[in-house]
């Protein structure tokens, strides 16, 4: 369609503002709409209730044109399981699956699916679905054992082989799944959805290739270039200089000791470079993360405080450059155990990365989030259940307005599992889910509330608990006060923040989930918002 394109003055084909504006939202469109495919088709709660699924589109060399609002951990580490993908020279009709950390994927239990988009039988792009399948098989019910101390213990690894070659089902492949999961018909169903998924973006990039032509191919590269001039104008806005923060993880299930993140990030000019050289080795732990992970909070910091609403693709992510030591905790070397470092790890690279820019951008930074996911495993161990739940907590004051209260903070965007559904899908009985009276951090603003959620166990079963901010409390910014601690129970009594317990039936386990911190002095909060705090319950009376 050539009525759609206009020349620039050096020569170069260009799409004019309209049709590009028109040609992204059907881009994102079609991500959006994969999601909403492998939500409905999907049979696990955690992915059907909870939506802790991602899908984007890719072009034909490999870079991110458009995603859905999914889950930030998800999509900025997607790139790397396309571009594994790119070597095994996929063909049409081919649909490759992956989950191994250490070439593509970010934890054994999120699978990713990448498929070729080829709708005259010429590879254009790729449609890539990523989600987190409650069990992957390992030592442990729901794939995430907190002791583990390798890879091996955690579950099945997954290099990038064809599921499907040339249209045809590798039931080989499938089998094999099949033989190391505990529960085979619900991971066969979740892999029919995210299929079902990517089947439906080609069918969908095969209409806009009808509608727009070869016009359509150039706004590959023209939202790229959007987004990513959009970005470095931002950034090039923002005070030049290094930037340095701290932080820690709380042991990483082996022992209790500290594991430092250390952060410098440098602004320089339109571009912004985050380096974690002074960051802990790799630990014995599975509190290890891929750089895929680690890339992934930075871009999502990077996204906080420039405009939220510029397209994300990778033209967002071409101006930030991301590194860590070989060996260290955002950066290890197999066999480490990794499944703690995208759901915990990631959260405390995000709070330092925020931490350290709270200088530079001080009116976009919050105070300090919960800073975990609260990860909650539920199990059996012939198979017949596995539950798996994040857990919402507070999110932390922001420097006008305060804190919101119960809210997925951070690297995970998923919903909760309603209790109706917890109830009819596994033999758990929810005894209470509440927000945590006065637990949000004082200040000019108050930090959000966190969350307790209780559950009475009925059968026999092991509870898996991966969580943080159990020692160290979400910190006040600008002398708001810190936010409270969470606590984990099991028949009212404390269990570390990372442990694997057997349980018999009618057990009760409860989450209490950090409070957010406050932001600014608490003597400056207004008198009619701290008479509204008593009334509702976020500040003690008196």
């Amino acid at each position: 369609m050539n009525d759609e394109a206009t020349t620039s003055s050096d020569g170069q084909e260009t799409i004019d503002p309209v049709t590009l504006e028109i040609l992204r939202n059907q881009l994102e469109s079609v991500a959006t709409e994969m999601g909403h495919v492998l939500i409905r088709g999907a049979y696990s709660p955690n992915i059907k209730e909870r939506q802790d699924c991602s899908t984007a589109l890719f072009d034909a060399s490999g870079r991110m044109v458009a995603q859905a609002e999914h889950i930030p951990v998800h999509l900025g580490a997607m790139p790397d399981a396309v571009d594994i993908v790119l070597e095994k020279d996929p063909k049409p009709g081919d649909v490759f699956i992956v989950n191994d950390p250490f070439a593509g994927g970010t934890h054994l239990p999120d699978i990713t699916l990448v498929s070729t988009i080829a709708p005259n039988d010429e590879v254009i792009g790729y449609a890539v679905s990523r989600a987190h399948h409650a069990d992957v098989g390992g030592s442990s019910p729901g794939s995430m054992p907190p002791g583990a101390q390798e890879i091996y213990e955690e579950g099945l690894r997954l290099p990038a082989v064809r599921l499907v070659d040339g249209g045809e089902p590798n039931e080989a492949v499938h089998d094999l799944i099949r033989a190391n999961v505990r529960t085979p018909d619900e991971r066969e169903a979740d892999l029919r959805a995210q299929r079902a998924a990517n089947a439906r973006a080609e069918e969908r990039i095969g209409e806009l290739l009808e509608e727009h032509g070869p016009t359509l191919l150039d706004a590959f590269n023209a939202v790229i270039e959007y987004s990513r001039e959009r970005v470095k104008a931002e950034l090039d806005a923002l005070p030049d200089g290094t930037y340095r923060a701290k932080d820690i993880l709380e042991g990483d299930g082996v022992t209790d000791t500290d594991i430092p993140i250390d952060v410098a990030v440098t602004i320089d000019g339109a571009s912004i470079a985050v380096d974690f050289t002074g960051t802990a080795d790799q630990v014995a732990g599975n509190l290890n993360a891929p750089l895929s992970v680690a890339k992934s909070a930075v871009y999502f910091v990077v996204r906080a405080i420039t405009d939220p609403e510029i397209p994300p693709n990778h033209g967002c992510y071409e101006p930030v450059s991301v590194s860590a030591p070989e060996g260290s905790v955002l950066n290890p070397n197999p066999p480490a155990a990794v499944v703690g470092g995208n759901v915990e790890t990631s959260q405390r690279v995000m709070d330092v990365t925020l931490a350290a820019l709270a200088t530079a951008v001080p009116d976009k930074v919050p105070a300090g989030g919960q800073g975990t996911m609260n990860n909650l495993i539920i199990g059996d161990r012939t198979g017949e259940f596995t539950y798996y739940e994040t857990i919402g907590g507070g999110f932390g004051a922001r420097p006008e307005k305060d804190g919101m209260d119960g809210v997925q903070v951070g690297m995970t965007n998923t919903l909760n599992t309603p209790v109706e559904a917890m109830e009819t899908e596994y033999p758990l009985r929810v005894e209470r889910y509440a927000l945590r009276p006065s637990s949000g951090g004082d200040g000019r603003y108050r930090g959000g509330l966190g969350l307790e959620r209780t559950v009475t166990v009925e059968t026999d079963a092991t509870v898996s608990l991966l969580t943080e901010r159990r020692r160290t409390a979400p910190a006040g910014i600008a002398g708001g006060e810190d936010g409270t601690t969470g606590e984990n129970l099991v028949d009212g009594e404390p269990v570390p923040a990372k442990a694997s317990i057997d349980i018999e039936a009618g057990t009760t386990v409860s989450v209490r989930t950090p409070g957010g911190g406050g932001h600014g002095n608490p003597a400056e909060r207004d008198p009619e918002a701290r008479e509204r705090d008593r009334r509702d319950g976020k500040a003690d009376e008196g």
